[in-house]
């Protein structure tokens, strides 16, 4: 079976992330955009905010819903980096994670030591530049 392209990679990853949320949380958020750069995967996330932490932060208990997203955190992240590792079939070496309850935004930087191998290479950003031959990468 021939690699997968970066942008198949991508989808599964969001896919999965979507499902997850649902799964764990009853939660779908409505955009997850997911790119991969040179060392780094690059994840983001609309309506990523439980009820629960909506209601909290109208009522005026902020302090307790980032609480509920601390617990939320501590359950979901280990399952988001064992779910891009099946994927990728890689190892992730850190995962920064921070959701944003007034936007509802999450976002989550994860760092790789090596891109997954895929048949596009040369569409991942900044990875052109540095593994395509005859690219002159002090030009960029």
């Amino acid at each position: 079976m021939s690699a997968p392209t970066i942008g198949q990679l991508e989808r599964e990853i969001s896919n999965r992330i979507r499902s997850l949320y649902n799964v764990e949380l009853g939660l779908r958020p409505t955009k997850i955009n997911c790119h991969f750069f040179h060392g780094e995967l690059a994840i983001t996330l609309e309506n990523s905010v439980t009820k629960v932490e909506q209601i909290l932060m109208k009522s005026g208990s902020d302090i307790l819903a980032e609480q509920v997203r601390i617990d939320i955190d501590r359950i979901m992240v280990p399952q988001i980096q064992d779910l891009i590792e099946e994927v990728i079939d890689k190892p992730v070496l850190d995962l920064i994670s921070h959701t944003n309850l007034r936007t509802g935004r999450t976002g989550i930087i994860v760092f790789i030591e090596n891109l997954p191998e895929v048949r596009n290479p040369q569409a991942i950003p900044k990875a052109r530049k540095k593994n395509v031959a005859g690219w002159n990468s002090s030009a960029f």
